[in-house]
C-alpha cells in the first residue's frame, strides 16, 4: 500500500495552511468599518505570499461590523470570523482547489469547493 498523498491531497493540505494561517494570524485584530478594506488588502496579501497560494479573496462584511458597533462603547471591534468570507485558491502540481470560509450555525466554516486536475 503505497501511503504517498496524491498532488489533489497535498493541495487540499496546502489550502487549509493557508486558511489556519489567514485566520489564527488576523483574529482579535481591531477593526472597523472604516479601516476594513485596508485589513481585507493585508490579509490578501499577506496569504499569496506562501507557496502555491494564487489568489485570496477577503470580503470583512462592513455591514455586521457596523450593527455590532451600534450599541458598543468603542468605535471598532475585533475580528471574527463572522465578519468574513473568504476565498482561496491554491494550485499544485497542476491541481487547482478552491476552499472558501462563511459561517455555518455560529462556527466559521472552512471547507473545500472544489478540486480540479489539469484534465478538467
Amino acid at each position: 500500500m503505497d501511503d504517498t498523498p496524491t498532488d489533489a491531497e497535498v493541495a487540499c493540505f496546502e489550502a487549509g495552511i493557508k486558511f489556519g494561517s489567514l485566520y489564527h494570524q488576523f483574529a482579535g485584530t481591531p477593526v472597523s468599518p472604516e479601516s476594513a478594506p485596508s485589513l481585507e488588502t493585508a490579509m490578501e496579501e499577506s496569504i499569496e505570499n506562501q507557496p502555491h497560494c494564487t489568489e485570496v479573496s477577503v470580503d470583512v462584511k462592513t455591514d455586521a461590523l457596523a450593527a455590532a458597533l451600534e450599541d458598543a462603547a468603542a468605535d471598532y471591534t475585533e475580528l471574527t470570523g463572522r465578519f468574513l468570507e473568504v476565498e482561496i485558491v491554491v494550485e499544485y502540481e497542476g491541481q487547482e482547489v478552491l476552499t472558501r470560509m462563511a459561517m455555518e450555525d455560529g462556527y466559521p466554516l472552512m471547507q473545500v469547493v472544489s478540486v480540479r486536475g489539469p484534465d478538467e
